[in-house]
């Protein structure tokens, strides 16, 4: 009897590869490897060799002893021919007809269709440096630790290249579906995150769980690091798929077809790769797809992702275990590469016994003690044990993460990323806002902190001081937050500025928008109408049920403007007419957010929010201004909805609209109205009218949308010559309705150059529009836009057409 075990993998990521064919040459007897890639194969016949094969990978062939139990291990590389043409005569494809009985029997296998379930999950991650150049060895960062790079060989196998982890993390957590109405929760039982530059895996304890690993086929469309991805067996596989029949065989007690497949279409985000379907039923049972680095994605060689299901007592199939291996390509020659490797098993399932909805409020929650290490938990709570490369590198990264020099590396790269140089409990920064030069303040210096969870855990303090060499006026700003509560989410803040406002970008989310709020500190103010701004703010912000976000602000604000600037403060408009330049209000706002399937995380005393694509995300504020208190000029009210979201389009790509609706019933100077946001810089900004001066519309109801859709690939792909650069469209819109009763158009002016008053302008019964066209992924950073203004072109200094660039980062 000859007896072979062995594993097959990966030689590039050293993973195991399920389902390939092992066999022994010249006979019948095969089997194929298990999702860890190892395999067993037994024979009487007499025989002198073993072979692997597998789609997308050159065939290897080893020597067997006969009559003897021996171990043969395999390691595959990955070949550059694959499934690129098919060829069927005589009829048809006998591939479709499988395919059409999948496609009509989706909904009997779709995990969708059950009312809910829930799994314990094991969930494992590593991330590793690969593809280290002698050149990028040699460098004075690489020295101190060539002698950890001598030794990681044995991780890609006797065939691959040598790679430097940096990071690994294991989790154990329960998973719970529900699907009417659908929510989500997973309660993470213990996490362990080792990794260089990692010093609280708080943050990163919720994002490697299972929540961010699902993957069904049985959608028509995948979302994939934000990106939509075509299911092998989607409804309209024929548009965009080549198959073949391949093989028939049994997966343990499912006697199975196994279809390959590759895009129609080079370029398109689709897979190539193979599905294992049953005969009996016509259900899902393994998948091993590629997305390689023809797809149109920057910086990304390959994506791998397996897949074995099985099935529940209900009828539906669940993934038992899912690998997923996304190789990072070298940026420059010199550079290295990154591969990222995630694994998931899930057991213990129950199905159609859904808990009580407000159970499913905390989308992730994470236990009390989740990042205190147990001994021997790992052992007795592991799917799978470690390997022995695994277990490695556990030691490799804490060697390295103790090394001076990677430690240095690292702090100089946190500050470029979060924008703080950390120091004790205080956090220095942000860098982006040390420096300006402008028309007012000539060169602006600035200084800022923040405190941060090493101070405390319920108190942040925040400030910062600047200084203008033109003007010669320190502006400082300071304030409070108090995190009253974590569950639900509760936080209560006070804060004081005097710093330098514009009038034309007040409505304007400079916290959301850190590089345009440092973008906006240069040049010349004049045209967006400089004031000095002192400003006390108080608030109350917590969460009523998931997705619903009350929040009360009140505010103290005082303008001085730096311009000139009059309005009248008597209902008589004649020269006799009392003026004045300087405006203080005092005012409450009541807001209420409401995102539907909004996933919340926390990052030691911040919360970061993930909204879902399936709903827009709405906001609706009033306004209460009241005479007299704090000085306050004016009694006033105001109301605003706005929404947002982003809308998959599948094949045709992504859109992503803003509405945003408004009324002032009160009269007020034009500084307290809507001055709808301009844009005269070279610069593209989604958050503007980009061929719209600045302040040169001003409202008190308005209604505007502002749309921009990205269609990927899907023009420039089928052209042959552009298909290399990897371009991708663009298409936008905004239009703006609004207008200001004379009441308020008449109330205040300002002085042009000349000395001539001049009244804010309003819309008129036209909207203001704009449409535009262009191409993003240019060098895979640059975007060009060409816009045209189709109405009031006999405006001032009115653009009728403007080519505008900015710089994004996307796959």
């Amino acid at each position: 009897m000859t007896v072979i075990n062995g594993k097959v993998t990966d030689a590039e990521t050293g993973e195991g590869m399920p389902f390939v064919n092992v066999y022994f040459q010249g006979t019948q007897i095969g089997t194929t490897s298990d999702f860890e890639g190892n395999y067993t194969l037994k024979t009487e016949t007499p025989t002198d060799s073993v072979v692997v094969s597998y789609i997308g990978y050159v065939p290897r062939t080893k020597a067997v002893q006969r009559g003897v139990t021996q171990t043969i291990l395999f390691q595959l590389l990955p070949d550059a021919k694959t499934l690129d043409e098919v060829v069927v005569e005589a009829g048809e494809n006998p591939a479709f007809a499988i395919l059409r009985d999948v496609v009509r029997h989706k909904n009997d296998h779709d995990i969708r269709r059950l009312s809910a379930y829930e799994y314990e999950s094991y969930n494992k991650i590593e991330i590793d440096i690969d593809n280290l150049s002698d050149k990028l060895r040699k460098r004075p960062v690489m020295r101190q630790i060539s002698r950890v790079l001598d030794s990681l060989d044995q991780i890609a196998g006797d065939d691959g290249k040598p790679i430097l982890p940096i990071f690994l993390s294991e989790s154990v957590s329960t998973f719970y579906y529900r699907d009417s109405p659908q929510k989500k929760r997973e309660e993470i039982q213990k996490t362990k995150v080792t990794g260089v530059g990692m010093d609280d895996g708080t943050l990163l304890a919720q994002v490697t769980g299972a929540s961010f690993q699902q993957y069904n086929f049985y959608k028509n469309w995948l979302n994939i690091l934000g990106k939509d991805f075509v299911s092998p067996i989607a409804d309209g596989w024929n548009l965009y798929y080549d198959y073949l029949l391949e093989d028939s065989l049994y997966l343990g007690e499912d006697y199975c077809y196994r279809l390959d497949f590759a895009p129609k279409q080079v370029g398109d985000l689709a897979f190539r790769g193979s599905v294992w379907i049953t005969k009996h039923d016509f259900a899902l049972k393994q998948v091993d797809v590629t997305v390689g680095k023809d797809a149109n994605l920057n910086y990304v060689e390959k994506i791998k992702i397996q897949q074995e299901l099985v099935r529940t007592e209900a009828g539906p199939w669940l993934p038992a275990k899912n690998r997923v291996v996304v190789d990072i390509a070298e940026l420059t020659e010199n550079s290295a590469g990154m591969i990222a490797k995630f694994y998931n098993s899930n057991r213990a399932m129950r199905v159609n016994q859904p808990h009580d909805v407000r159970f499913y409020d905390s989308a992730i929650e994470l236990a009390q003690d989740a990042l205190i290490e147990e001994k021997n938990y790992w052992q007795e709570h592991r799917h799978d044990s470690l390997t022995s490369t695994e277990v490695a590198v556990y030691e490799m990264i804490d060697t390295i993460r103790n090394l001076p020099v990677v430690k240095t590396y690292v702090e100089v790269a946190n500050v470029l990323v979060n924008g703080y140089k950390k120091v004790g409990m205080v956090d220095i920064g942000p860098y982006l806002d040390a420096y300006a030069f402008n028309s007012v303040e000539g060169q602006r210096f600035r200084l800022g902190f923040k405190t941060n969870i090493d101070f405390s855990r319920k108190f942040i303090l925040k400030g910062y001081a600047a200084y203008g060499t033109r003007d010669h006026r320190w502006k400082y700003g300071a304030g409070v937050d108090y995190i009253v509560s974590r569950k639900p989410w509760t936080q209560v803040g006070v804060r004081r500025t005097y710093d330098i406002g514009q009038v034309a970008l007040l409505d304007v989310d400079v916290a959301a928008n850190p590089i345009f709020a440092t973008f906006i500190r240069f040049g010349n103010l004049r045209n967006t109408r400089p004031f000095f701004d002192t400003e006390n703010y108080a608030y109350l912000r917590t969460e009523l049920v998931k997705g619903l976000s009350p929040m009360i602000e009140l505010r103290n604000r005082h303008f001085d403007p730096l311009y000139n600037f009059a309005y009248y403060t008597t209902p008589e408009h004649d020269e006799t007419a009392p003026i004045a330049s300087e405006i203080t209000v005092s005012e409450a706002t009541l807001s209420l957010r409401y995102a539907r399937d909004e996933m919340y995380l926390q990052n030691d005393n911040e919360r970061i929010q993930i909204t879902s694509d399936k709903w827009p995300a709405v906001t609706l504020r009033y306004t209460q201004g009241f005479q007299g208190v704090m000085g306050g000029d004016f009694s006033y009210h105001k109301w605003n909805l706005s929404a947002s979201q982003t809308i998959p389009m599948s094949f045709l790509g992504h859109g992503y609209y803003q509405l945003d609706l408004g009324y002032i019933p009160s009269t007020l100077p034009y500084p307290l109205l809507k001055s709808h946001i301009g844009n005269q810089s070279i610069f593209y900004s989604t958050a503007a009218f980009n061929l719209m001066n600045y302040f040169e519309f001003v409202s008190d109801t308005w209604a505007s949308m502002q749309y921009q859709h990205s269609f990927e690939g899907f023009f420039l792909n089928r052209i042959p010559l552009m298909r290399r650069l990897k371009w991708r469209m663009v298409a936008t819109g905004n239009v703006l309705y609004g207008s200001l009763r004379p009441a308020n158009q008449a109330l205040s002016y300002e002085f042009d150059g000349e000395g001539t008053a001049v009244m804010a302008r309003s819309l008129g019964r036209a909207p203001y529009a704009e449409v535009g066209y262009g191409i993003e992924n240019i060098f895979k950073l640059v975007r060009v836009d060409f816009v045209h203004r189709l109405t009031y072109l006999d405006n001032p200094n009115a653009r009728r057409f403007g080519v505008l660039v900015s710089m994004q980062f996307k796959l």
